[in-house]
């Protein structure tokens, strides 16, 4: 995918670029723009390319800070894609930091073309409070776009993105832009919020608890949001998070657990199936997971917790669930030979087991 994405910034997308920015301004160099984008292209991956972009407007464009961004949101528009449209927003973080007011009002206009999620955090790094304010009030512009920018700009643990250590540390300055924005109309913005949440719960279960149990989980919008962000700790079993969701209760069942075929090897297949009875008087809430635990070269194991499902189970009713999953390489993790445990997760109590044997 990343190899995909570099290559939308080619020399056709250079050579456009130069072209319309000409049209826009009598200062612009678009053999300056080209030079500085063009040389050692080939070389250059991602954000190497995306950087470039944005330092070349720099370049080929030399006039003053505020007079560049006037270009540029003429430029916006134009360019037709938001993910080549994220350089605007770069360009701002590269080149703006000195001139808070207008940097920040970019941000908010750019972030519509291509997010500026990245870029808004060397703002909070350097003003936490102030940059906290503005973006407190992007949280209820019309536009989605912006809101989202709110939430996902701010996210403690935004992933490729910097982390900002201190709101690691202490998430409390952001919890009022997620309380406004709790609710919000958009699936677009409640994902984002959803994922804060979880960036939160990673270090501070407590607070994100405590935020939730006060919201109005009657809303199907806030209902959502609170489901999804509260997944980690579902995983993991967290009682208080099990019981805000209705799935605290100990589970009444008789159960089977398998998996088939017992030996695969690197990039098969192995299949989960699990038979569930219940024993109990009244209908069960019961969410479903399975923690699979990858064999080390060490000898030893690491563990991960896969959602598989949430259901409703009748009394003395029985249902069989299948989970399939091929267990191949990434580059985020590596598989080695050897037995893999396989655990049966139900509403955070692990109770049953199975495995299957990896030959690499």
């Amino acid at each position: 995918m990343s190899s995909q994405l570099k290559d939308m910034f080619n020399a056709a997308r250079y050579r456009s670029l130069a072209s319309e920015l000409s049209t826009l301004s009598a200062a612009f160099n678009a053999d300056a723009f080209l030079a500085h984008t063009l040389d050692g292209l080939a070389s250059r991956e991602l954000m190497d390319r995306m950087r470039r972009t944005s330092s070349a407007v720099a370049v080929a464009l030399p006039l003053p800070y505020r007079e560049q961004l006037a270009v540029l949101r003429i430029l916006a528009p134009r360019i037709g894609h938001n993910f080549i449209g994220i350089f605007l927003s770069d360009f701002v973080a590269q080149h703006g930091l000195d001139d808070v007011p207008a940097s920040l009002d970019a941000l908010r206009f750019f972030t519509r073309f291509g997010s500026a999620e990245f870029a808004v955090r060397p703002f909070i790094l350097r003003d936490q409070p102030g940059t906290l304010a503005v973006i407190q009030s992007w949280t209820t512009d019309e536009n989605e776009h912006v809101r989202r920018l709110a939430s996902e700009g701010s996210r403690p643990r935004l992933p490729w993105g910097t982390r900002l250590q201190s709101l690691i540390v202490d998430p409390s300055p952001t919890l009022p832009i997620l309380e406004t924005l709790r609710a919000d109309p958009s699936l677009y913005v409640r994902k984002s919020v959803a994922n804060h949440l979880n960036d939160i719960a990673k270090d501070h279960p407590n607070v994100v608890i405590d935020l939730v149990s006060g919201w109005d989980r009657s809303s199907a919008p806030t209902a959502w949001i609170v489901k999804r962000g509260l997944r980690t700790l579902i995983k993991q079993g967290h009682p208080p998070a099990l019981e805000l969701l209705g799935v605290g209760a100990m589970p009444k069942l008789d159960v089977a657990f398998s998996a088939a075929p017992k030996r695969i090897r690197l990039g098969g297949t192995v299949a989960f199936t699990a038979t569930l009875k219940s024993t109990a008087r009244r209908a069960q809430n019961l969410v479903v997971d399975y923690v699979l635990h990858y064999a080390r070269a060490s000898g030893t194991s690491a563990h991960k917790v896969f959602k598989w499902k949430q259901l409703v189970l009748q009394p003395g009713e029985t249902l069989v669930l299948t989970k399939r999953q091929t267990i191949r390489d990434f580059s985020t993790r590596r598989h080695h030979a050897g037995h893999h445990r396989v655990e049966l997760q139900i509403n955070g109590r692990r109770l049953a087991e199975t495995g299957f044997v990896l030959a690499v």
